[in-house]
């Protein structure tokens, strides 16, 4: 996130880096970003800040060949499971490449815009059109985001009842609405379950972005065509 990765290679390997475009560095010398770049034995590979977006990613030919838990290589923040996260100072063992890189096309990053929504299983909770009034209220990014959801600063949602629900359960980009009215849409380590009203849902080809906003950056919504 921002920038900042250091890592040194034990082993000759391929690695890329995409996501939010960032300087890459191999022992001193620039090289190219989304692009394979080749790492010599115990050579220094740095990432600088990136000038726009959140998340960078550095991809190992080979994967990294940690244990799986339930079929993931990843860490559940919110349910802690799966590997420990990665600390300063970590070995990250990486698995048997398959050979050289092949001459491919590099996808282009795709275009930020207004996150497209559709009306969720609550949205009769909110007073008035959910989908209209996401779309005519100004949000930001709140410093508390993270990987469990993306939080949202701005006017509150105005609610018909602030009764309880039953824990139901909840699916990538549900949007929900806390009782201080202001929208958090889940993300990657979101639960499974939640008793907060589900009033809208993100469409998945626009989750990227959420993943990508940093704090402060306005977030816009649109009715799902």
């Amino acid at each position: 996130m921002l920038g900042g990765l250091v890592v040194v290679s034990d082993a000759a390997c391929w690695v890329a880096v995409t996501g939010a475009p960032s300087d890459v560095v191999v022992d001193g010398r620039a090289r190219e970003f989304a692009a394979p770049v080749r790492l010599g034995v115990g050579s220094t590979l740095r990432l600088g800040m990136p000038l726009r977006w959140l998340r960078s990613y550095v991809a190992v030919a080979g994967g990294l060949d940690v244990q799986p838990v339930l079929g993931s290589r990843s860490t559940d923040t919110l349910g802690r499971l799966g590997p420990s996260p990665v600390q300063v100072g970590d070995l990250l063992p990486v698995g048997p490449a398959t050979g050289s890189p092949a001459a491919v096309d590099t996808p282009r990053p795709p275009d930020a815009s207004a996150l497209r929504v559709v009306a969720g299983p609550r949205a009769d909770r909110v007073d008035g059109d959910v989908v209209d009034l996401l779309g005519r209220t100004a949000y930001v990014v709140s410093p508390s985001s993270d990987r469990v959801g993306m939080r949202l600063l701005g006017d509150p949602l105005p609610m018909r009842t602030d009764d309880e629900l039953p824990s139901e359960g909840m699916v990538l980009g549900a949007v929900q609405v806390p009782p201080d009215g202001l929208p958090v849409v889940l993300l990657a380590d979101h639960p499974t379950t939640g008793g907060y009203p589900v009033v809208a849902v993100v469409d998945e080809r626009d989750l990227w972005q959420c993943a990508q906003l940093r704090p402060g950056e306005h977030v816009a919504f649109a009715r799902h065509p």
